[in-house]
């Protein structure tokens, strides 16, 4: 008996350590830039360029999703981007304002000023959340808190926090940019955000220069239902199943999605699937889909990716990202 369960024991480690083996075979994949195939398309964000998107608006150099954000990359000579990101949430008095989280206590001094912790956006209204320092828990690269001190009338307008309106006055007034742009509110809250950001746009006149995303299935369908016109990126379980028929070349894929927004598998992520493949460009290519991976912060990943041929690569550095790209370009 002893012998049988050593046997099956031996085999069981066997069976671990060769699929362990196959994973980080395909983990660390690294394709060759020559097998991707060009198909053409009629995908407007599909240009034969890898184009540099500022993630939350370059949120490695500046506070992130603050107007000294946007102006950093707006102002800067050193370089230049092609897409900014960000994230919108709804007030108490129906604005979107730029925030990535659900709570302000990560990037503000909003414990401070509100006396609380767990402060939401729609608690409060537009003019109370301009109070806020919201570049006040910002580190740079150097590891110094710069704006930390910052309260009440010391805080400077471009570290207030930023509705939708008015970042799209300041950047449609400097350049021709694009957007990828995501709602975080789920449930009615999301819906209403839906809303008031479509019918931003189509008064603008941005529909065609924006990606809408939301991780959230439902908001996602809901915008599919009641905004035509409006770009939109996958959610996540339709990104799983993106990779299962790109991995098994499926014929009869139908995608509603038209630009695919993935992560890059590396060590530091913990992704356990590497979307950074030919495979993965060529299916999406062939589906008339664009390819844009985030969040690419390492120089090494944004050259594999930028010479693999990524429609977009979005990252908290497009400063370095830039560099990388026009290194490469100048070959």
């Amino acid at each position: 008996m002893k012998k049988i369960v050593k046997r099956i024991l031996t085999l069981i480690i066997i069976l671990i350590l060769a699929a362990a083996a196959l994973w980080a075979a395909a983990y660390f994949h690294r394709s060759d830039p020559k097998n991707i195939i060009h198909y053409e398309t009629t995908n407007p964000f599909i240009n034969g360029t890898t184009q540099i998107s500022a993630h939350r608006s370059g949120s490695g150099i500046m506070p992130e999703e603050t107007l000294m954000a946007f102006e950093n990359c707006v102002k800067n000579d050193s370089f230049s981007v092609d897409f900014f990101e960000f994230d919108l949430h709804i007030t108490k008095d129906n604005v979107l304002v730029l925030l990535h989280d659900d709570e302000l206590d990560r990037t503000s001094d909003s414990e401070t000023v509100f006396g609380e912790t767990g402060v939401r956006p729609e608690d409060k209204t537009y003019e109370e959340l301009r109070t806020l320092n919201m570049g006040a828990k910002f580190v740079n690269e150097e590891g110094e808190m710069p704006y930390a001190d910052l309260h009440g009338d010391e805080v400077p307008d471009n570290l207030k926090i930023l509705s939708l309106d008015a970042i799209l006055d300041y950047l449609t007034a400097h350049d021709d940019y694009n957007y990828i742009i995501e709602i975080k509110n789920e449930g009615d809250l999301g819906k209403k955000s839906v809303d008031l950001l479509y019918a931003t746009l189509k008064e603008r006149d941005l529909l065609d220069k924006v990606i809408f995303g939301c991780f959230i299935s439902e908001i996602s369908e809901y915008a599919d239902a009641t905004c035509p016109g409006m770009i939109r990126s996958a959610y996540p379980s339709e990104v799983s199943e993106f990779y299962f028929a790109s991995l098994f070349n499926r014929s009869d894929y139908e995608p509603k999605f038209k630009v695919l927004q993935i992560p890059f598998a590396s060590a530091k992520n913990s992704y356990y699937i590497n979307l950074g493949t030919a495979r993965v460009i060529n299916y999406a290519h062939k589906h008339n889909l664009a390819v844009q991976y985030w969040t690419v912060n390492k120089e090494e990943h944004m050259e594999y990716l930028t010479r693999l041929g990524a429609d977009c690569i979005i990252s908290d550095y497009p400063d370095k990202l830039y560099t990388v790209r026009e290194s490469i370009e100048s070959e």
